[in-house]
């Protein structure tokens, strides 16, 4: 480690406040932190900021991660499809592009140039513009689009007229995560919205388009007649989609992180029929024909796909059964076959089965990839592909064959990786996955620098992805190791279930024997080893600290999650006491104070170095979260001197979605420069 010092951490300010949950006093000295708004809060973030950038700015091989790194991002990706007839709609960033773009491009022909309908990044001057969801009309007519500024992902609705590229007067605040069914005649669209100034109580409406209004005024969304607002919590997340016809409307409600309700309107009279309601299972349906099909896990952890007629939509026929060794998810319909995303411990492939028998009919050769989307109309399927070592691809699937539609990218920017799955034991045993990635020519050992993540929760499975990070990190010379840990979806339903709640704490065992395992096995050294995680995984990393302040010298904790008392009241967090737990229940309560980050924070412990990342248009995990891990753990590190805290909160950026690339670049940067610097490996690189 190099000894280029740091100026020491500023001292913060402690209060008294505290809080009585169910008869235990819960201290929070720094409770003043949560106010974003506030003068103080602005002035300590630029000190924190400053001292950060001071600090990263200094180390000799920061401009050579960015360089890799800007080499990597720049390659171009993909983000997500939708097909419509014979259209393609494609987010996709093409190479050099800081933002991702609104493509079409033909579902027939790929020689065909694609056209790009918008680009966000030409919206702002820093780039901080993005599109953040969008839904064609059935024949591409029109796509609707989401819009929000500085990553905030509080979008705002527009409609294009795809041939000519104009984009209606009509505008649609509070659109977050948009869902929007379109009417066969597009003179309509149903959509997901939330009433202003509500983080909840999401429902659904209808919206008449008048496609030739030149005047804002003439389209009054607030007139909009709710079509779906019976939730069963004001947290409960609804999805609308509508069937060919126009006839049945299908509304989808998360109403737990383990139960969709679904519900079925049928336009002609204004009749809903449940489907399925108030059973702790997943279910995802849609149309096809005069039929319902998808997949659900109701009676089958791992996921059984079924069908049912629009008359008796209760009544499920099983087309694919549920098997033990795999666990289904993503399904589409492409002419009489049913294409079926199947993961084996993380790793998808797609089957193809017949709708009307049930009958297997092979599945598509992909590798060892991620299928992030999968769509299919008018008999042509699409999917967008993963993998560690190339930026994400689509492919047209037909029967035996995936041909490539998106643009390749350069092989010489990209390292040769050799990616391997490996089962290492927790500490009660249990078996859980791991991905080794290391460039092909590299044997890792105990002089290999190795990052270690991991994620652990929501029912997402760590599958693999393109990281520009791992990339990077591989090409000079490390190991990147992605544990597959309980609380995910590695093994279906059971695996989430195992990690979450009251088996919390499950999942950060799994992690901190994920960290031992690779010292012990030789893949690297205590001293040569980092941790990161974002999100939930940003609480893990929070737990590691605390928990297990030996593990690592080196923490990478990003938009994080960590004061998991006072959690539920800020921003959308409500959404997530069914995972964690609801501190105003006494019982789990005591679930969340036993690992809380932030309460477990020791004066004069010898904590690793730690390296904060957050943004100020988080709206899904407040940014207080890091200010207040960041002000206790400079207060109480013993270890400051060598192990430096450091807290770097970004403006015009949010949890991620919609960072421009050159953020990400800059982020990368300093992150795998933290990372070799607290390694030691400095000159090595």
């Amino acid at each position: 480690m190099a000894d280029a010092p740091v100026a020491p951490a500023p001292a913060t300010r402690r209060g008294a406040e505290a809080d009585a949950y169910h008869g235990v006093e819960v201290p929070d000295p720094y409770r003043w932190l949560e106010d974003g708004e506030s003068s103080e809060v602005a002035e300590w973030v630029a000190t924190h900021n400053s001292r950060t950038r001071e600090a990263l700015d200094a180390r000799p091989t920061w401009r050579r991660w960015h360089e890799r790194l800007s080499a990597l991002t720049a390659l171009p990706t993909t983000l997500s499809l939708s097909v419509a007839g014979d259209q393609l709609f494609v987010m996709e960033r093409a190479a050099g592009a800081d933002q991702y773009s609104l493509v079409v491009r033909s579902a027939v022909d790929p020689s065909v140039p694609p056209r790009t309908l918008l680009d966000p990044a030409a919206l702002a001057a820093d780039a901080a513009m993005a599109i953040d969801w969008y839904h064609p009309s059935h024949d591409g007519t029109f796509v609707a689009y989401g819009l929000s500024e500085g990553g905030t992902e509080n979008s705002i609705l527009h409609v294009m007229e795809v041939a000519s590229g104009h984009v209606l007067p009509l505008r649609i605040a509070n659109t977050r995560a948009a869902s929007v069914a379109w009417k066969p005649d597009h003179s309509g669209f149903w959509y997901a919205v939330y009433p202003e100034g509500d983080e909840y109580h999401r429902h659904i409406r209808f919206h008449a388009l008048d496609a030739g209004a030149t005047d804002p005024a003439h389209d009054r969304p607030a007139d909009d007649p709710v079509v779906c607002d019976r939730l069963p919590t004001p947290e409960s997340w609804p999805d609308v989609s509508v069937s060919r016809d126009g006839r049945f409307v299908l509304v989808h409600v998360m109403v737990k992180w383990t139960q969709v309700d679904v519900h079925l309107l049928d336009t002609t009279t204004s009749e809903w029929t449940v489907v399925v309601e108030g059973v702790d299972a997943q279910t995802s349906l849609q149309f096809h024909d005069d039929r319902l099909i998808g997949v659900t896990t109701l009676d089958a952890p791992n996921g059984r796909v079924v069908s049912a007629s629009l008359t008796s939509p209760s009544v499920w026929h099983t087309l694919v059964p549920e098997r033990a060794d795999v666990v289904l998810g993503g399904l589409s319909v492409c002419g009489t076959e049913a294409l079926v995303v199947a993961s084996r411990v993380a790793i998808d492939r797609v089957e193809r089965w017949d709708v009307a028998s049930g009958a297997a009919l092979g599945e598509f050769d992909l590798g060892a990839v991620s299928v992030m989307a999968l769509d299919a109309d008018d008999g042509r399927a699409f999917a967008a592909v993963s993998t560690f070592g190339a930026p994400v691809a689509v492919h047209r699937l037909a029967p035996g064959d995936a041909q490539r539609w998106s643009d390749a990218p350069d092989p010489s920017v990209l390292p040769e990786l050799t990616v391997t799955q490996v089962q290492y034991p927790s500490l009660d045993g249990t078996l859980i996955p791991m991905f080794v990635a290391h460039r092909t020519d590299v044997t890792p050992s105990a002089d290999t620098p190795l990052i270690l993540t991991g994620y652990g929760g929501f029912a997402i499975a760590e599958s693999p992805v393109w990281m520009p990070n791992l990339a990077a990190w591989c090409a000079a010379g490390g190991v990147y190791c992605i544990a597959g840990l309980r609380g995910g979806y590695e093994y279906g339903d059971r695996w989430h279930h195992a990690g979450r709640r009251a088996n919390k704490q499950r999942v950060f065992d799994d992690f901190h024997a994920a960290a031992d395992w690779v010292v012990a096995q030789g893949y690297t050294s205590r001293h040569l080893l980092a941790l990161h995680g974002g999100s939930n995984g940003g609480l893990l990393m929070g737990v590691a600290v605390t928990q297990r302040p030996d593990l690592a010298p080196a923490v990478w904790c990003a938009v994080p999650l960590l004061d998991m008392i006072r959690f539920p009241q800020f921003l959308i967090a409500r959404l997530w006491t069914d995972e964690y737990g609801d501190p105003d229940v006494e019982e789990e309560f005591g679930w969340l104070r036993a690992y809380s980050p932030y309460h477990h924070v020791q004066d004069g412990g010898a904590y690793p170095a730690v390296l904060f990342t957050t943004a100020e248009g988080d709206t899904r995990v407040d940014p207080c979260h890091a200010r207040k891990m960041a002000a206790a753990l400079t207060a109480a590190s013993s270890s400051q001197s060598e192990r430096p805290v450091l807290l770097s909160q970004a403006g015009r950026a949010g949890h991620g979605v919609g960072k421009p690339a050159s953020m990400r670049v800059k982020e990368g940067a300093d992150v795998l420069a933290f990372f070799s610097w607290q390694l030691g490996i400095e000159d090595q690189l």
